[in-house]
């Protein structure tokens, strides 16, 4: 086995750095749930002052906090519209019909981004026998799209469309600040036309755990009674949140590092015969293995011999996530042990694949 691995399964795989550490440990805590711990306080003051909004609350997961968005805007029998691909109705157990009986419509977009065209229509008349259209929820960065980007003008129309027409925008930020980043906006600015946003901590920006639901006062009320509800209340959380602190202040630009990583592994990757592949936005990089070369598990099976843990997600599609675990170095390491598999040819392997467990986030 391989002394050094390269883990580009996903950014939640990264480990809290000796600084992060350090600033856990010296965190300074109290009863969150009773709104004690100051550490938690300060962060939810400064997510929120960051995006723009009220209010925010913290909490365990991005899956936790978006499905507190979704029991904050819609009550049982209720219906939100979403991409097909979005995390919310593909990739979070059934939440929303589990924890607020609510009813998932996927809408068919653009590599798991909407445009206003595609929701015109889409509401429900005021009908006994139709569900109420409440919530339209977004995905930025969208996960399965590639890990693209909305550009400020697509969700400022579909913010002013959904607002005109009596409905909440809710969006799925779990990579929101790769999507800062990438699209030459500031948080502020991407989130001011939608109602509740949640953010996850735990991926590119290097935390161990934990997410927060932005939003007004109002709507961050109601949503600390759901995170109860949800089992998600926390006591001395300030520990965990002090990492995230620290991330804000200094993980949220070197975010430019994992893009650029990116890119030269896929620009890599372009180059090898029996990959096919598109350049990505972010720090995700989807690509598929040519049929005649073999199949996706056959090769992610021979890279974890090798020692590189990427995930397949499909039969033939893989899917890779450069962080800050991940080096320059490393990333374009990985491409070529990738074109050595494909020209020695891969053993046959009788698993199929039709989402890998990394496929969801």
């Amino acid at each position: 086995m391989p002394d050094a691995i390269i883990e580009m399964r996903s950014d939640t795989m990264t480990k809290p750095t000796p600084a992060m550490r350090e600033a856990i440990a010296n965190a300074e805590v109290g009863d969150d749930m009773s709104g004690e711990d100051p550490t938690v306080n300060r962060l939810e003051a400064m997510i929120a002052e960051r995006l723009g909004k009220e209010a925010a609350v913290f909490a365990c997961s991005g899956t936790q906090s978006n499905q507190m968005g979704v029991r904050v805007h819609c009550r049982p029998g209720d219906e939100l519209l979403i991409e097909a691909w979005g995390h919310i109705a593909s990739y979070e157990a059934g939440g929303p019909a589990a924890l607020s009986g609510v009813t998932c419509r996927p809408i068919i977009g653009r590599r798991g981004l909407l445009e206003v065209s595609d929701l015109e229509g889409q509401i429900h008349n005021d009908d006994q026998h139709l569900c109420p259209t409440r919530l339209v929820c977004v995905e930025n960065t969208a996960n399965r799209g590639g890990g693209v980007v909305y550009s400020l003008g697509a969700m400022q129309q579909i913010g002013a469309w959904a607002h005109e027409n009596g409905l909440k925008v809710h969006m799925d930020g779990a990579r929101l600040f790769n999507a800062v980043v990438a699209g030459g906006y500031t948080a502020q600015e991407i989130c001011e036309p939608v109602d509740t946003i949640s953010v996850c901590f735990s991926k590119g920006l290097g935390c161990p755990m934990g997410s927060a639901l932005i939003g007004s006062e109002e709507e961050i009320r109601i949503a600390r009674r759901a995170r109860k509800l949800f089992g998600g209340a926390m006591r001395q959380s300030g520990i965990v949140a002090a990492a995230a602190i620290y991330a804000l202040e200094n993980n949220v630009d070197r975010m430019q590092e994992d893009h650029d990583n990116a890119r030269a592994f896929a620009e890599a990757l372009s180059q090898i015969e029996g990959i096919e592949i598109e350049m990505p936005e972010t720090n995700l990089v989807f690509f598929d293995v040519e049929q005649e070369y073999g199949t996706a598990f056959a090769l992610s099976s021979r890279l974890r011999e090798l020692g590189v843990n990427i995930n397949p997600t499909g039969p033939q599609s893989l899917r890779a996530c450069t962080h800050l675990d991940v080096t320059r170095e490393q990333s374009l390491r990985a491409a070529e042990l990738i074109g050595d598999c494909l020209s020695k040819g891969l053993a046959d392997v009788a698993e199929t694949i039709t989402g890998g467990p990394y496929a969801s986030r």
